[in-house]
């Protein structure tokens, strides 16, 4: 959770040029979900994500690559997929909440999950407090 700052910084600049509504989001150190409300008739969920990639990963300090990610011109940080999903009902909402909600317990990194700071929900918290 170094970099969680670059990667702020990647998603902030990126949501302000295409904005989307964030619904949940969490980062873990491996990987992180999130569920956004894209704008209506717009479905570029994949260029925001690119960008978003690659202005994180152009900040982050120069390592020595693999020679297979020096040929895809990567830098061995990101998969070269992401799963996305299309909401369906409320109950498949609340099921992908839950589990941004719940995945760093599942995880093991704290003991309940309004002890992550690396979330949405934190911020939710907050404002509501």
């Amino acid at each position: 959770m170094r970099e969680i700052h670059l990667l702020r910084s990647a998603v902030a600049r990126t949501l302000r040029e295409r904005p989307v509504t964030v619904n949940a989001w969490v980062v873990l150190p491996d990987h992180m979900h999130c569920i956004w409300t894209l704008p209506q008739g717009d479905c570029d969920y994949s260029t925001r994500w690119r960008i978003i990639k690659s202005r994180f990963s152009r900040n982050l300090a120069k390592v020595p690559l693999l020679a297979s990610d020096t040929r895809r011109q990567e830098r061995g940080i990101w998969n070269q997929r992401f799963w996305e999903h299309h909401i369906r009902s409320k109950a498949d909402y609340d099921s992908h909440m839950e589990h941004c909600w719940l995945d760093p317990v599942r995880h093991g990194f704290v003991s309940k999950p309004e002890h992550w700071k690396y979330t949405s929900f934190a911020k939710l918290r907050r404002a509501s407090a």
